[in-house]
């Protein structure tokens, strides 16, 4: 991205992105007219380059971003408080399908993971303790505990419980998802081996769980029920984990083709430079991911608003069009259904960040996806089926969507952000910064930094290292989130409970 002090995304845009601060009076050209900045202005932050007569649509990324609540010149400051949202409720829509073949050849590239016995393969090899009900969750801490002091992790990378708070005194969909969820979490394939922990009456009950798994391994997966345990079920546990232990310890990684390769596209705290560094560098990656086999998935389904169909007419067919509109219209009927306005986003957060709508945030967060068809498209908790871009049923909110896409069956999750986050989930949370001083000033956050773009270096050369730094990770190398012993679930809640 070439050095300059402002940014005009789209020829079609009515707006400059700043690169830096203005002041009040700088003068800038923007397609040879010369503009007075008429506000001190953040980085990040958006300068109207034509007259925008109240009602008039802002364009920003080639699309109308919302409209101006007042009549505005050029040099104004555009923001949350003279912009508002066009977004309204479910819409109707038309398939005109808009398939981009990619060029990017296959590298033929691998990475060092775990062969599971059902094909799939893992990025870690972990044990895990589920908990079937928050009720033990604190016995199933206990045990990792008592796991990890008698046997240091020596041999696998990590030992962990998933506590939540579900799994009883939840009805219809709200049960599901805690079972699909939590059923996704024991069959995914960076675990070596999961004691499931059932307290023995709750709602998720512990026989017709293990049914929901399938065809498991149950050389790796155990069961434990504490009610029907006659003494102490924290030695119960310990020899089920012992055995468990001493089956992963020998897992060896081995070279596998990239194609194994599942990654999960999330941002979040976003700014004004997400759609321009991060976002781009990671829809880069996905394309390339794609065009080697491999498979990412976008969630975020309310941030997809006003961008949709974009997204839409990237389907490669038409069922795929109509689920995708069932995805977003669903959506937009549950926030209806509780009385919320479809357009209530971005965050307080977003937009001191440079983000005044949620068409403005949409349209950065979708180029996350690159530019690679639509091949499949997944209801809350379910597992992939298809390799290729995928879309997610799923929430904004950074836990709850970052869990989604991990119980999914991503092995990793991507992460951009301009604000900073500390967490991840139960998968390695890779932090991509949009800016180079987030990375600089959180470093103990942060593994890799897209705010070079904003510095001169050329996409080609950033994408590079940063196809380099995930093979790595897939290979074994930590991310800060695994190093701060940062991660946890969270499930997605919409019901009632009893």
């Amino acid at each position: 991205m070439k050095q300059s002090s402002f940014l005009k995304i789209n020829p079609a845009d009515s707006v400059i992105v700043c690169l830096r601060p203005f002041k009040k009076g700088e003068s800038i050209v923007v397609d040879g007219q010369t503009i007075a900045i008429q506000q001190d202005t953040p980085a990040g932050h958006k300068v109207l380059i034509k007259d925008a007569p109240m009602g008039t649509d802002i364009i920003k990324y080639g699309y109308p971003i919302g409209h101006t609540t007042q009549d505005m010149t050029p040099g104004q400051w555009i923001n949350e408080n003279n912009l508002k949202t066009n977004l309204s409720g479910s819409l109707t829509y038309e398939y005109s399908p808009v398939n981009e073949k990619l060029s990017t050849e296959n590298e033929n590239l691998t990475f060092k993971g775990y062969q599971r016995k059902n094909g799939e393969v893992g990025i870690r090899n972990e044990i895990w303790v589920v908990p079937t009900v928050g009720c033990v969750n604190g016995i199933a801490e206990k045990l990792v505990e008592l796991l990890k002091a008698e046997t240091q992790c020596e041999g696998i990378d990590a030992i962990h419980a998933w506590h939540h708070n579900y799994g009883c005194s939840q009805l219809s969909g709200d049960h599901e998802n805690t079972r699909k969820v939590l059923r996704d979490i024991v069959l995914h394939p960076n675990a070596g081996a999961v004691l499931i922990l059932s307290l023995g009456c709750e709602n998720n009950q512990p026989d017709q769980f293990m049914e929901l798994l399938g065809d498991y391994d149950q050389e790796r997966i155990k069961v434990l029920i504490t009610q029907k345990v006659e003494g102490d079920e924290l030695e119960e546990g310990m020899k089920i984990l012992r055995n468990l232990y001493a089956i992963a310890k020998q897992d060896k990684r081995e070279d596998v083709p990239i194609s194994h390769l599942r990654v999960g596209l999330k941002c979040g705290g976003s700014d004004g430079f997400s759609g321009i560094t991060a976002n781009p560098l990671v829809g880069e990656f996905s394309d390339w991911l794609v065009a080697q086999g491999g498979t990412s998935i976008l969630t975020e389904v309310p941030e997809m608003f006003g961008a949709e169909t974009i997204l839409m007419n990237r389907c490669e067919n038409v069922q795929l069009f109509e689920q995708t509109v069932e995805m977003i219209n669903d959506f937009k009927e549950y926030f209806l259904s509780h009385g919320e306005p479809v357009g209530e986003n971005p965050s307080p957060g977003n937009k001191a960040g440079g983000i005044s709508t949620l068409e403005d945030k949409a349209l950065g967060c979708t180029q996350k996806c690159g530019r690679a068809p639509v091949s499949g498209v997944l209801k809350y908790g379910d597992r992939l089926q298809v390799n290729g871009l995928n879309l997610l049923s799923a929430p904004g909110n950074d836990l709850v969507a970052a869990t989604a896409l991990a119980s999914a069956g991503c092995q990793i999750v991507l992460f951009t952000t301009g604000r900073g986050t500390p967490f991840g989930t139960f998968v390695p949370t890779m932090k991509i910064s949009t800016n180079s001083n987030l990375y600089h000033n959180k470093p103990n956050w942060i593994d890799f930094n897209a705010g070079e773009l904003l510095e001169g270096v050329d996409m080609k050369d950033v994408l590079r290292k940063f196809i380099k730094l995930i093979v790595k990770v897939a290979s074994g190398e930590l991310v800060r989130n695994e190093v701060n012993g940062y991660r946890e679930i969270s499930i997605f809640k919409n019901g009632v409970t009893l």
